[in-house]
């Protein structure tokens, strides 16, 4: 059956109600399965109704954090910035957000933060650079002095997109050459003609592709940004030294669901459950890594490259930023 969406019902997917489990909150009754008494058993997540966050779905369904003597609810975030202000403002206790975000916060004092999990890395078909189907534009050098549409400038798409045009001997300027659109209206953007390019990610590129045709003229996933850290989750340096055995326990529950996410079949069974995607289009989608440790070098890749394209005025040591588990 060919698969089609609207626009609206593709926003539907930024927009929807995510719930958790949860009750009123508690501070320190429970005993986590690591066998410490847990300094705050509810705890506030912010979520995005993405491929990118099925673990963390699937930590709920599984009962993994209940196991761990946690009660989570689930805040549904309009974008990974919103975040930031959540955290810092203690609306949330952890939240999902991209990996650029949260270090361009850290190194400009916005926001005094510990990366307690890892939550999702590029593979082949998640982050692409598309055009229209009857577009001149047939290789990514092609793109040289063109318009791209990005969600947001100076974030992980412009960046894996600047990458890209370098490895090709060309640059691309952040203002001169991209131009913002969220993603639900960049199958509109590409119909007409707003912008000569589009980087999606996914459902919408696999939802672009199908509806209008819209090809791929560069993945993201190769070369100095192949298997690409993207995101993950992250608490206040505040909350982490007030509650250890709670992000403790937040982490192994994490770390048993991204184990679960590594088969694909069990991916794509959540992803209908929290997002407006249907089973049968759910299994056509590009699906990402889901790493199962919290590892310092990896991240420090985004860091460097942060750095290389003036995202960052200064090295940031990722290690920092890191919050180790405990093992218990």
């Amino acid at each position: 059956m060919k698969l089609r969406s609207s626009i609206v019902g593709i926003l539907a997917l930024s927009l929807i109600a995510v719930t958790g489990c949860g009750g009123a909150e508690e501070t320190t009754t429970k005993a986590s399965a690591g066998g410490s008494t847990l300094e705050k058993t509810t705890i506030n997540i912010g979520t995005i109704p993405v491929v990118d966050t099925a673990p963390l779905q699937i930590a709920v369904e599984k009962g993994l954090f209940k196991a761990e003597g946690l009660d989570v609810k689930l805040t549904t975030l309009a974008g990974g910035a919103e975040a930031i202000p959540k955290l810092k403002g203690g609306d949330l206790d952890v939240s999902f957000g991209n990996y650029v975000s949260f270090f361009s916060a850290a190194a400009k004092g916005a926001l005094d933060l510990k990366i307690v999990s890892d939550g999702f890395q590029s593979a082949p078909k998640t982050h692409t650079i598309m055009v229209a189907k009857d577009s001149p534009i047939q290789t990514v050098a092609d793109l040289k002095g063109k318009t791209i549409a990005v969600n947001t400038k100076r974030n992980i798409s412009t960046l894996l997109i600047r990458v890209a045009a370098k490895a090709n001997n060309f640059d691309l300027d952040e203002d001169k050459n991209f131009v913002e659109f969220p993603f639900p209206e960049m199958e509109g953007v590409l119909k007409a003609g707003t912008a000569d390019a589009i980087q999606p990610v996914e459902p919408f590129g696999t939802f672009i592709g199908q509806n209008i045709g819209a090809r791929v003229v560069w993945d993201t996933s190769q070369g100095p940004t192949a298997d690409f850290p993207i995101a993950g989750y992250a608490a206040t340096s505040e909350f982490v030294k007030a509650n250890p055995n709670t992000v403790a326990a937040f982490q192994r529950a994490m770390t048993k669901a991204m184990e679960l996410a590594a088969d694909r079949a069990t991916v794509v069974a959540i992803i209908p459950k929290y997002t407006t995607i249907k089973p049968e289009a759910a299994a056509s989608l590009a699906i990402g890594g889901f790493p199962t440790t919290l590892n310092a070098t990896r991240l420090q890749r985004v860091a460097d490259t942060m750095h290389e394209y003036g995202l960052l005025t200064e090295t940031l040591n990722v290690q920092d930023l890191i919050a180790a588990p405990s093992g218990k």
